[in-house]
């Protein structure tokens, strides 16, 4: 089951895909309450060129992993397997849903970009053994980790949430659609030429692992984010390095999940 939040006849709503169509759901419940409690009646339909596709999980905590694939870094050095989990947070201001447009950080032209499998939270837990982690995924989307490098490089969290330059969605795909994980593959299309491809099985750590650690920290709640990091081919591990400008269409592909495309403002 694919589930959206989507806007149409001016009202705010949430529903599932149906081919090329959106159900609606009674009420328009938020998206981690239809994961956990499974959804609710129907009501309405629309053809799904006449809704606009919203952030899926507007109220999340949004949990980010780096350092998560063998390439070269984007500040420099090769990546080769740390020997522990890095994480950091990202606010929801950072990112903007399928088909809005990702705005420039004004203040830098390392603007880069990075596809990444994401996992949201439909079981709560709290020091879940990884032996159960997966159990507690409700289902998947697709993260644009947008990055500005040089304010990474003094400050993680400055240059991971300038404002719109990330996104996410356009679907978060029920855990049941996904019978392995590490069999995902990862596509990165700009301007129409693949620059990143990758199974999602090249994690240095797993989503078990991933999920195991995060809820060490802190319960995980019903609809938490946790991006699990981006495969080499980013803009800034190119040679010459090759950052986003005003007009660049990109189109983020994790199969079976569908695709997430953004135009540079």
């Amino acid at each position: 089951m694919k589930l959206l939040a989507f806007t149409a006849d001016g009202l705010a709503r949430t529903g599932r895909l149906e081919g090329q169509q959106v159900v609606g759901f009674a009420g328009s419940p938020d998206l981690a309450t239809v994961l956990a409690e499974g959804p609710p009646a129907e009501e309405g339909r629309w053809p799904l060129s006449a809704v606009t596709i919203a952030a899926p999980l507007p109220a999340a905590r949004l949990f980010c992993i780096g350092l998560n694939y063998p390439k070269p870094h984007p500040l420099g050095g090769e990546v080769k397997g740390p020997a522990e989990i890095s994480y950091f947070l990202k606010h929801q201001e950072a990112l903007v849903p399928h088909g809005a447009a990702l705005r420039p950080p004004g203040v830098s032209a390392q603007f880069d970009y990075e596809c990444e499998l994401a996992v949201v939270i439909g079981e709560p837990g709290h020091r879940i053994a990884e032996s159960e982690a997966l159990a507690h995924i409700g289902g998947y989307t697709i993260l644009n980790d947008g990055s500005v490098r040089d304010w990474q490089a003094h400050s993680v969290t400055a240059g991971k949430n300038f404002w719109q330059s990330g996104s996410w969605g356009p679907f978060v795909t029920s855990a049941d659609e996904v019978a392995d994980w590490r069999k995902l593959r990862l596509q990165t299309r700009l301007n129409g030429t693949t620059v990143q491809d990758s199974p999602a099985g090249a994690m240095f750590f797993g989503l078990e692992k991933i999920i195991a650690y995060l809820s060490t920290i802190t319960p995980l709640q019903p609809g938490d984010v946790i991006a699990t990091g981006s495969p080499e081919g980013t803009g800034a591990t190119q040679k010459p390095p090759r950052f986003l400008v005003s007009g660049d269409r990109l189109e983020f592909e994790v199969s079976g999940l569908g695709i997430l495309a953004n135009t540079v403002a």
